[in-house]
């Protein structure tokens, strides 16, 4: 089978190239860099799909939705040009596997226990959950593309300069404060669960367009910081600036456990232990002096308020 995965080189698209290439030794992976091929390039989209006769596509790449990406402009046209560019060979392919985000439903109130289907309640104020709802819109209508909505994925070879909990693991290996601008509940799935589940729609039809593809269980950035501790020789103070919780940010998954099954989600503890071991030994390759100066703190009060 010949699978052409887009963001390969990001963090999800890593891991699942990473498990493919360990589990499907017969498939046949496609997955140029973007120097390779512009996704924005239409007739070069169309000429790469056709020519390597794909099978299945796995639209990772995308432009935002993270603190270091906050002044990124014309997220919303670029994205959408690529997804489209992607999106109109669904009849040229058995099934295109797209992602979406809990974005979708609006960052600037509380994301409570969301259904798939409550995004359409009220519309996000920010460019990135604006896109990924619109392509939500769009995949409820088509018959073979099914929309993955993520939530908070975690792991190894995630950007640990800001991301909660790489960027903990790696204070608490410097010795350093946990620095929390505000507490907050979210919805995490580690790494190695989410691709599993990937796998799964490979292989499988599903019966919805739409799927949160989350853990269904919240949990707190202190709660998670005391994971840290507890996995470590040394124990970091943990540090909370602002009084009171940031939006929750959590799912019902009901509707792809009901599809999948029985699933066995791995514990953040052991993620976070595993995690630890990674970044143990690749800590001199790092770039401890972001970390130290904590440059993206802040900028995430701005994730929570839309424009």
């Amino acid at each position: 089978m010949n699978i052409f995965i887009t963001g390969s080189t990001g963090f999800i698209g890593s891991h699942l190239k990473e498990y493919l290439q360990n589990n499907y030794i017969n498939y046949k992976l496609f997955t140029p860099s973007s120097k390779e091929l512009d996704l924005a390039d239409e007739k070069s989209v169309d000429k790469y799909i056709l020519s390597n006769e794909i099978d299945i596509i796995i639209h990772l790449a995308n432009r935002g939705g993270g603190r270091d990406t906050l002044d990124m402009k014309n997220v919303t046209e670029y994205n959408l040009k690529i997804f489209f560019n992607i999106a109109k060979h669904a009849k040229h392919v058995k099934k295109i596997i797209s992602f979406g985000s809990g974005a979708e439903y609006g960052k600037h109130k509380p994301i409570v226990e969301a259904k798939e289907e409550e995004y359409f309640k009220e519309q996000p104020l920010d460019e990135y959950g604006f896109y990924k709802s619109v392509t939500s819109k769009y995949i409820e209508k088509c018959d073979n593309i099914v929309q993955l909505r993520i939530f908070g994925a975690y792991g190894e070879y995630e950007n640990y300069r800001y991301k909660f909990i790489s960027n903990a693991i790696v204070k608490n290996l410097l010795h350093l404060s946990i620095v929390i601008n505000k507490n907050v509940y979210f919805d995490y799935i580690y790494i190695d669960d989410l691709v599993k589940m990937i796998d799964w729609f490979m292989h499988n039809e599903s019966k919805e367009n739409i799927y949160n593809v989350t853990t269904g269980k919240k949990i707190d950035l202190i709660t998670l910081a005391n994971y840290v501790n507890e996995v470590s020789d040394f124990r970091s103070e943990i540090r909370v600036l602002n009084d009171g919780l940031n939006n929750e940010y959590t799912s019902d998954n009901s509707r792809v456990l009901k599809e999948i099954g029985n699933f066995n989600f791995t514990s953040h503890q052991a993620a976070i232990r595993k995690m630890r071991e990674y970044f143990k030994k690749n800590l001199e390759k790092l770039d401890t002096q972001t970390v130290r100066n904590d440059p993206f703190l802040k900028k995430i009060d701005h994730m929570w308020k839309g424009k």
